[in-house]
């Protein structure tokens, strides 16, 4: 009987180890990547400016006219501007590009338009 009390009070690390471990792969598996995510979102919410083009939390697609503190301006049709939150803004889904990028674009020569071939091509067997 003796032998039996010895054995299981040896083993009272064993729990409290478990328990650590435990909130070292949920650190790593969920919050860590969470922060990351959060990190990424205010990031690109700090970067709004007026001709960006995005799409809101609720699916409002519209382009930035104005931005304040903590409020966006958006015009989502002509003579229709809205204000929103800055944490309703989900994606940029185009960013405003600089006068210098449209104007090396511009000069850049045609390209030439080649003929599209036709993508549906008849795979029947022939008897």
């Amino acid at each position: 009987m003796p032998l039996a009390a010895e054995a299981s009070g040896g083993g009272s690390f064993t729990p409290l180890l478990l328990i650590v471990l435990l909130f070292v792969v949920m650190y790593f598996l969920m919050i860590r990547p969470q922060q990351k995510r959060r990190r990424e979102a205010m990031q690109m919410q700090n970067s709004l400016g007026p001709g960006d083009q995005i799409v809101t939390i609720g699916g409002l697609h519209g382009t930035v006219v104005a931005v304040d503190d903590d409020v966006v301006t958006l015009e989502i049709a002509d003579g229709v501007q809205v204000r929103f939150a800055r944490p309703a803004i989900a994606r940029v889904v185009q960013q405003n590009q600089a006068p210098a990028a449209v104007a090396t674009e511009e000069t850049a020569e045609p390209a030439v338009e080649e003929p599209v071939a036709d993508p549906i091509v008849d795979t029947r067997k022939k008897d």
